[in-house]
């Protein structure tokens, strides 16, 4: 990255907007020159670790800095990050992108005509067992992926497939180049007045099938996906950055070689400077506005299954 720091700000510094802001600080290429929250203890606290200015107000961040990460409740997303693009400031806004699609999609055609940057945060995308992936998956056949967590208390404004399962739609979509055909799901509230378990069946246009299950009221905590294709078998774990690869032997031969990639990072990290490489090129982030609005609508979709088929059983 060239010469000049990048002027940036953090909206939000409950737990996840904390550690941007400890990153930032950290990233040479990144000048932190704030950080907002209403919690004005809590924003004065992270401000002092940071060394930067402690605001109150997003709006107070506009015509000082160049990009700003966004972490705040996602009911808050849509009008926070519109203040941001309509005055040109470059944007990584956690996932989900928004609470609605006509959000998402207000937000995609404001960042369109504005010419900014507009990333959103699916971080597993930059987890290292993905990029022992590239160059290996092709077609996929089969895709079956957990995200279970035990009951943490956050995230709870919105549901499992909008907290836990979104990162693994999200993945799934970026691998199957195809239109989804049907959508079935069940699940259920748990611990909170939202769907905390959810499983899904996504069958795609193309014949392939993925099954998805995300819990929040799990005992322990996994991170995992399977993908089959007709050359290979491939085992992620995201917890340990592992992706082991299975193939078939050689023609005329029985049994199978397997391959362990290894790629530890820290996917935060390499979140942010990828969103900063993007603020300074001026190129596509990784995970743009439009990924993050195909991950909601089909999210949105699941959940309304799941809802549609509880007030059958009631």
């Amino acid at each position: 990255m060239g010469a000049g720091k990048i002027k940036v700000g953090v909206v939000g510094v409950g737990y996840l907007g904390k550690i941007h802001a400890q990153k930032y600080a950290r990233i040479p290429e990144a000048e932190l020159v704030g950080v907002a929250d209403t919690d004005k203890g809590r924003c004065q606290e992270v401000a002092a670790h940071t060394n930067c200015q402690p605001l109150y107000s997003h709006r107070d961040f506009l015509g000082q800095v160049k990009a700003v990460s966004i972490a705040v409740p996602t009911l808050s997303h849509y009008q926070i990050a519109k203040d941001f693009l309509l005055a040109g400031v470059d944007v990584l806004l956690e996932k989900p992108i928004t609470a609605t699609v006509q959000e998402a999609k207000e937000l995609n055609a404001l960042a369109r005509e504005k010419g900014v940057i507009f990333q959103i945060g699916h971080l597993e995308r930059f987890n290292g067992a993905l990029e022992g992936m590239n160059g290996v998956v092709k077609t996929p056949l089969l895709i079956e992926s957990y995200r279970l967590s035990p009951f943490s208390g956050r995230g709870i404004d919105v549901d499992v497939t909008l907290d836990l399962m979104i990162h693994d739609i999200d993945i799934i979509l970026s691998i199957v180049r195809s239109e989804i055909e049907r959508v079935e799901a069940v699940g259920m509230p748990f611990c909170s007045p939202q769907i905390d378990v959810a499983h899904a069946c996504i069958i795609f246009k193309n014949g392939c099938v993925a099954h998805i299950s995300a819990s929040r009221i799990a005992h322990e905590k996994i991170r995992k996906m399977i993908i089959l294709q007709e050359d290979s078998y491939l085992s992620v774990d995201y917890m340990k950055q592992s992706l082991m690869i299975t193939r078939r032997g050689k023609a005329g031969r029985a049994g199978m070689q397997v391959d362990e990639v290894v790629r530890e990072n820290d996917p935060l990290e390499m979140q942010l400077k990828a969103f900063l490489q993007s603020v300074h090129e001026r190129t596509p982030p990784v995970v743009t506005g439009e990924d993050g609005q195909r991950a909601l609508e089909v999210a949105l979709q699941i959940a309304d299954v799941i809802d549609k088929a509880m007030k059958g059983r009631g």
